[in-house]
């Protein structure tokens, strides 16, 4: 394939896309909004799936990296109640399919297998119109454009690409999460480092639906917290989010009674909390071929956090590269091929999150092994 390939939005999602076409020879530019790969921190811990995220990375010839990056004892998992009672442990036998490894440093191993220039920072996508003959111009903030016979959305729950393909937009879902982080847990918080365990801590109240916590233990003593609360985005927006211990202080008094080593997750850090509203595209979401503009992960298939987000993107980047591989002289079959496969695959995604279990169902599942779906 002569056609250079033109991805915004340098996640997973795209960072696999440019990966596996790099092995393939196709030439391929990825246009970034952040100014640097250090720009902002990249997010928590993720497990990847050996039935999506694993594969795709293996397109992309990039096990041996990975396994690299694996934090060893993390798929253990621990079920608390509100007083701090431990309704559900498992340790991590090193038996299970979901390794986890840091966001962070999964996108750097993919970044640095990319040739340099690959990716231009700095570009921020402000609008993108059809030029005619499968052709488009990206508009960026910084003034500049670039124009593409094949351009790729990997831009996310807001993406500028999409509305080539569909009218669709993302709707709240009526719950947030606020997301906070507590350091050296070990030394300076041991009775919350003892409650979190070694791997994955689900802490709720089995008769008080729409709040619970989620903690990941990271690297280095690192919890890093999200609380789900179900509440109106009109409700947050009262929140001063850039007063940390006034923000702390409001979102913790949604857990008064609560054991305070939970409390303590969400009082005890060093940074501000930040806000996460959760929005969906609707279920199903699929679009009629456009000639030269396809969409993966989050501008695809948005869906609430369900484990799946991550490794489905790069999954629809490890597809579209092979696609696009196997038809070099013929982008629309390519196309075509990648999303017959990928609106299904999307909606399934998706059906996983729609549900949003009572906190006695989670408690079923992990207790009693039943689904919440």
């Amino acid at each position: 394939m002569h056609t250079p390939v033109t991805i915004i939005g340098a996640g997973l999602g795209g960072l696999t896309l440019a990966r596996v076409l790099h092995l393939h020879g196709i030439p391929a530019t990825v246009y970034e909004a952040e100014p640097s790969p250090t720009a902002r921190t990249q997010g928590g811990m993720l497990d990847i799936h050996d039935r999506n995220g694993q594969l795709a990375l293996a397109a992309a010839g990039l096990m041996d990296e990975f396994r690299g990056l694996i934090l060893e004892g993390r798929q253990a998992i621990r079920l608390l109640d509100r007083n701090g009672t431990v309704l559900f442990d498992r340790a991590d036998d090193g038996t299970g399919g979901s390794p986890e490894v840091q966001r962070g440093e999964l996108r750097q191993i993919l970044l640095d297998s990319l040739p340099a220039g690959t990716v231009r920072w700095g570009h921020k996508a402000t609008g993108v119109r059809a030029l005619g003959e499968s052709r488009h111009e990206v508009t960026f903030a910084n003034g500049t454009t670039a124009v593409t016979s094949l351009l790729v959305g990997a831009d996310g729950a807001w993406s500028r690409v999409r509305p080539l393909l569909s009218g669709a937009t993302p709707e709240y879902v009526g719950r947030s999460v606020v997301e906070t982080s507590v350091y050296d847990a070990d030394t300076r918080h041991p009775a919350t480092a003892k409650a979190v365990g070694g791997g994955t801590l689900v802490a709720l109240d089995p008769d008080a639906n729409g709040k619970w916590f989620v903690v990941h233990r990271e690297r280095g003593g690192t919890l890093r917290n999200y609380l789900t609360l179900t509440k109106p985005q009109d409700w947050f927006a009262a929140i001063d989010f850039t007063d940390a211990a006034a923000a702390a202080a409001r979102i913790a008094a949604e857990f008064d009674g609560w054991a305070p080593e939970l409390i303590t997750l969400i009082t005890a850090g060093e940074t501000a909390p930040v806000l996460r509203p959760l929005h969906v595209l609707p279920a199903g979401h699929r679009w009629d071929r456009v000639p030269g503009v396809t969409l993966l992960g989050d501008a695809a298939h948005l869906a609430t956090p369900n484990g799946e987000g991550a490794n489905v993107a790069m999954q629809d980047g490890a597809e579209l590269g092979k696609a696009l591989a196997a038809h070099p002289d013929d982008i629309e079959t390519a196309l075509t091929a990648y999303e017959q496969a990928l609106f299904p695959r999307g909606a399934a995604a998706t059906a996983v999150a729609a549900h949003n279990p009572t906190s006695q169902e989670v408690i079923n599942f992990f207790t009693r092994g039943e689904r919440t779906e």
